[in-house]
């Protein structure tokens, strides 16, 4: 091309040199605009169906939502849960402490612990507990289907299988301190106890709180199991109801209802806790 036809070339326009004067336009995502309508359309018709299906019976629903059968299985499910988790958290710290000792025999015990009880299901254990007369008719001179009740069957197997978990919870905590940490405190001359209450725990419990927290909600529902042995937590009391008066699913959600109740509760509870320990390190919300 010649030089002179070079220049008979038009020039490019001229861009203005202050780019924050150019308006910035949001990219339009139309996909998801769509989908959102899609998923706000549906959840409509299903809470529309759900309020005006009358096989629901929200009016049996409220008539024994309050009752007192329903109140004293609540009371005992909620009594059960805070039992299990104690007991279950207390038992699975010396867990996990074992695991990190450098003892080898405490170690391998702590790991089987926890490897067996994990690998069997609850129901089953509930189920082993509840026959262990079987195996063993007398326990220090008393026969052993009057030392095991029920509810004594129930917080033993649970508290027995939440403990697997609740230690590695708390181990995994632990080690989500830097090693450093716990080496400063010892320059600081800080005794054992003082190392472990002031900086170990407070920085490990960042890592536990959320796990536990879930754990917490999870025992709460699992306590519903407990209805296989006869225990009259708040399912096997509407159970009793609706055996009695044919109204299954309006008991149901009796149970439902109360059960996201008191999770709701607890998930308010567990985000506060959360934002507590959460302090100074950036990630409160």
């Amino acid at each position: 091309m010649s030089s002179d036809t070079l220049a008979k070339a038009p020039a490019a326009p001229d861009l203005p040199r202050d780019t924050d004067t150019l308006p910035i336009v949001p990219r339009r995502r139309f996909g998801q605009w769509v989908a959102a309508v899609a998923v706000l359309v549906l959840l409509a018709l299903a809470v529309n169906s759900v309020l005006r299906n009358e096989a629901f019976r929200w009016d049996v629903v409220a008539d024994y939502f309050t009752s007192d059968a329903v109140l004293r299985g609540l009371w005992l499910t909620l009594w059960l849960t805070a039992v299990v988790m104690a007991l279950g958290f207390a038992l699975g710290t010396l867990l996990a402490a074992a695991r990190l000792s450098a003892n080898p025999v405490l170690r391998s015990v702590a790991w089987g612990y926890v490897w067996l009880f994990r690998s069997i299901p609850i129901l089953v254990q509930l189920l082993l507990w509840f026959n262990i007369g079987a195996l063993y008719p007398q326990v220090f001179g008393v026969r052993t289907v009057d030392l095991f009740t029920p509810i004594v069957v129930a917080v033993i197997g649970l508290t027995l299988h939440e403990a697997a978990y609740a230690a590695e919870v708390v181990r995994g905590g632990i080690l989500s301190v830097d090693r450093g940490q716990i080496e400063a405190a010892q320059a600081l001359g800080l005794s054992r106890w003082r190392r472990w209450w002031r900086i170990v725990l407070p920085q490990a419990m960042r890592a536990i709180v959320p796990p536990a927290g879930n754990m917490l909600i999870g025992t709460l529902k699992g306590t519903s199991i407990v209805s296989v042995i006869a225990v009259q937590d708040l399912l096997f009391s509407v159970q009793l109801v609706y055996h009695r008066t044919y109204q299954v699913i309006p008991l149901l959600m009796v149970a439902t209802v109360w059960y996201t109740v008191v999770t709701s509760v607890l998930s308010v509870g567990q985000y506060y806790v959360e934002r507590h320990y959460a302090r100074g390190t950036g990630t409160a919300r």
